[in-house]
C-alpha cells in the first residue's frame, strides 16, 4: 500500500480524535510524575493542527508535516511541543517532493522523526521517556521492512513494540524531565510521553491498514 496525502491527513484527523478521547487518561498519568497537563497539551496541540490544516490546506506530504510541526511548537506547552514538533519537522525533511510514500519511506520518516527527538531531548532508552516506546517501535519496523513485510504488518509490529515499551516504563526510574526530580518515587508510574507516542503509532497502524 502506498500512502498519499489524503491518508496522511486521515492519520492526523484520527490522532486529533485519539488525543481528545484520551485527554483525561494522559493527564492522570502526568499528574503522578509531571505537571498534570500532558493530555491537555496533546489535545490542544492536535486541535490546533486540525484547524491549521483546514485553514491552509497543504499541497504535498512534506508541507503537511511542516504545518503539523509549526502548530505543535506554537500551541503545545512543556517539552511535548518541541519534541513532537521536531518529530514532524524531521519527518517532513525525510519525504521531500513525495506525492506518495511506500513502506520504506514510512520507516524512514519515523526514523528521522525519532532521531530528532533523541537529539532534541538528549535522552536514551531507559530514561523513562517517549523514547522507551519509540525506539523499540523503530527497531520492530526496521525488521519488518528488512523481512519484506507489508506496510500494515510493519506498523502493527511497531505499535505492538511501542505498547510493550510503554508498559515497561512503569518499572523504570525517570532520568529526564520533571519526573526525574522524583527520583525513585517515579518508579511504579507509566510515562505519559511514552503513552502518547504509543497512541501515535497505533493510530498510524489503524489508519493505514488497507
Amino acid at each position: 500500500m502506498a500512502v498519499g496525502k489524503p491518508e496522511v491527513l486521515k492519520w492526523l484527523e484520527v490522532l486529533q480524535q485519539v488525543y481528545a478521547e484520551n485527554r483525561q487518561w494522559l493527564t492522570e498519568l502526568d499528574s503522578a510524575i509531571g505537571d498534570a497537563d500532558h493530555g491537555i497539551n496533546m489535545d490542544r496541540g492536535f486541535t490546533a493542527v486540525k484547524a491549521e490544516l483546514a485553514a491552509h490546506p497543504p499541497s504535498e506530504i512534506r508541507s503537511v508535516f511542516q504545518s503539523v510541526a509549526t502548530a505543535l511548537i506554537r500551541h503545545v506547552g512543556g517539552a511535548a511541543g518541541p519534541l513532537y514538533g521536531t518529530f514532524f519537522l524531521r519527518a517532513a525533511a525525510a519525504c521531500p517532493r513525495k506525492t506518495e510514500i511506500e513502506a520504506a519511506d514510512v520507516v524512514a520518516l519515523f526514523q528521522a522523526g525519532i532521531k530528532g527527538i533523541e537529539q532534541r531531548g538528549k535522552a536514551v532508552g531507559g530514561d523513562k521517556t517517549m523514547l522507551d516506546a519509540l525506539l523499540p517501535a523503530l527497531d520492530a519496523m526496521r525488521k519488518g521492512l528488512e523481512n519484506g513485510c507489508s506496510l500494515a504488518a510493519i506498523l502493527d509490529a511497531g505499535a505492538v513494540a511501542a505498547h510493550a515499551g510503554m508498559l515497561a516504563t512503569v518499572a523504570m526510574q525517570a532520568h529526564k524531565g520533571r519526573a526525574s526530580y522524583m527520583g525513585a518515587r517515579s518508579i511504579g508510574h507509566q510515562d505519559p510521553g511514552a503513552t502518547s507516542s504509543y497512541l501515535l503509532l497505533k493510530a498510524a497502524a489503524d489508519t493505514w491498514r488497507s
